[in-house]
């Protein structure tokens, strides 16, 4: 049994110089995939319930599935909560079996993030539950614009809530289809300096994979959060199998044959940001 807490992972991430991939889940093709890749690679894996995931499936059962596949592993699973606006959201979490949530008040003021982000801390800390938050606004590619996270909020932030994890934004996006952010080095220094928890970058696909490298190894960024990158690359395998097989209708059959994909980007991605290998 190999069911892992956020604080977990990322506390050996930082001691390894290496970064842990959170991965958005849409099913159990795709999770299955994703803890495949990371047992392949020997590295823990996050599988991450987003907002998209919990409204198509109950959180009840994405917990029992997580679970299972934690529990199956040889290597750490973490069970996370993404993107959680309420206290409620999170407690459901915490009650159908996930090891981690993160609370996301970004988009209200500082002072009402912090209380937010607290009642959670409070809540969680008895089930031995992580916590990520998140200060500044990242953005939406074609949507919501990001606001660069403040080194001084960031600090009262972690200092006033006791979060295990903080996501920032320093020049990331979500649902980047190409690789093109560019990484404020000098804010993201700015923010290490006044902070002592691990950093995570949700818009983790919009990153270049050789800047994802270096954060992983040279700051403490430990946690990278990636959706896009997974769904193009489902995405163009399921049109090649509707292509290659016309006549299939069986939906077991065609979504299991987009888990090679899969799995091989993701470990990919699991690797790029895992520790450097020895050589000899």
């Amino acid at each position: 049994m190999t069911v892992a807490t956020l604080k977990d992972v990322l506390g050996s991430a930082i001691a390894g110089n290496y970064a842990v991939a959170g991965f958005v889940v849409l099913g159990w093709e795709d999770a299955k995939a994703f803890v495949d890749a990371a047992e392949v690679a020997g590295l823990p894996v996050i599988l991450q319930a987003g907002p998209g995931c919990r409204k198509h499936t109950p959180v009840e059962i994405l917990g029992k599935m997580f679970r299972h596949l934690a529990e199956q592993a040889t290597i750490p699973v973490v069970c996370h909560i993404d993107h959680a606006r309420t206290v409620a959201e999170c407690q459901i979490g915490i009650e159908s079996g996930f090891t981690s949530v993160m609370i996301d008040g970004s988009m209200l003021a500082l002072d009402a993030n912090i209380e937010l982000v607290s009642k959670v801390v409070e809540m969680s800390r008895p089930h031995g539950i992580s916590v990520e938050g998140e200060v500044g606004i990242v953005g939406y590619a074609d949507g919501h614009a990001s606001l660069a996270t403040s080194p001084e909020e960031a600090a009262a932030f972690e200092r006033e809530t006791g979060v295990d994890a903080l996501a920032i934004a320093i020049g990331n996006t979500h649902l980047q289809t190409e690789k093109i952010a560019e990484i404020d080095f000098a804010a993201l220094r700015a923010i290490e300096k006044v902070t002592r928890v691990p950093l995570v970058l949700h818009g983790g696909s919009g990153i270049p994979v050789a800047m994802r490298r270096t954060l992983a190894q040279q700051s403490r960024v430990k946690k990278f959060n990636i959706g896009t990158e997974v769904r193009m690359a489902f995405g163009k395998a399921l049109r090649q199998v509707i292509v290659d097989q016309p006549a299939q209708f069986d939906r077991i059959a065609l979504l299991s044959a987009t888990s090679p994909d899969v799995q091989l980007v993701a470990g990919e991605i699991i690797c790029a940001l895992g520790p450097t290998k020895s050589v000899g």
